[in-house]
């Protein structure tokens, strides 16, 4: 009998799972280049030098959402990875149109802070983050199709994380709409959501904590 290569491509879960560690460690990293010590030619006293740190703050708060939105999406995608039994080459390519777009986090990351003041750089950034969600929802909705989940998974379980990156995309879609009256506000928004997955506050019992 003959074998289709298709068949037997792209099955290792493990294989996949280092290779988004390393491609999420990379651009956690590049983040960072984005921030810049003040010029010591330009400070004088330390007054000169507390300015210059104030005058990051809008750096560091686009850093931070971006740092925060990378983690949780390291967290989903990980989620998603510790519930299979095996994968499959669609959905490693899938997988792979992910980590693409976790690639280009640090480009939106760098255009919001050269233009934090822009809706269209904010837009951009947002869209960005619905391009994670879309391909990990996408991701998990072919797992789900192609039967790669392990067969001890409880039922709720994708429900749950179904659940989690609408809500989700729900709320940061509403951020960016925000951007209509100050971008500020839009990113400080951002920022509340994201902390309060990360922070994973329990409603109720069972999976709802998965949720977050």
């Amino acid at each position: 009998m003959n074998t289709s290569y298709n068949q037997i491509a792209g099955q290792s879960v493990e294989r996949l799972a280092a290779l988004s560690d390393g491609i999420f460690g990379v651009a956690m990293t590049l983040l960072l280049l984005e921030l810049h010590v003040p010029a010591k030619e330009l400070i004088h006293s330390e007054g000169d030098l507390r300015h210059a740190l104030a005058a990051l703050a809008p750096q560091l708060l686009v850093y931070l959402t971006s740092f925060l939105t990378l983690g949780i999406f390291w967290v989903g995608q990980q989620t998603q990875l510790n519930h299979l039994e095996r994968s499959e080459r669609h959905f490693t390519w899938i997988h792979l149109a992910f980590l693409f777009s976790v690639t280009i986090m640090p480009f939106s990351t760098r255009l919001l802070n050269e233009f934090v003041t822009y809706r269209t750089a904010l837009v951009a950034y947002w869209g960005n983050i619905l391009l994670l969600g879309a391909l990990l929802y996408l991701s998990w909705g072919r797992a789900t199709h192609a039967s790669l989940i392990k067969s001890d998974t409880p039922p709720e379980v994708p429900a749950a994380i179904c659940r989690r990156i609408v809500i989700a995309q729900l709320l940061y879609a509403f951020g960016a709409l925000l951007s209509i009256l100050n971008t500020y506000w839009s990113i400080g928004f951002i920022v509340l959501v994201q902390l309060h997955y990360a922070i994973a506050p329990r409603y109720g019992r069972g999976l709802r904590s998965e949720d977050a």
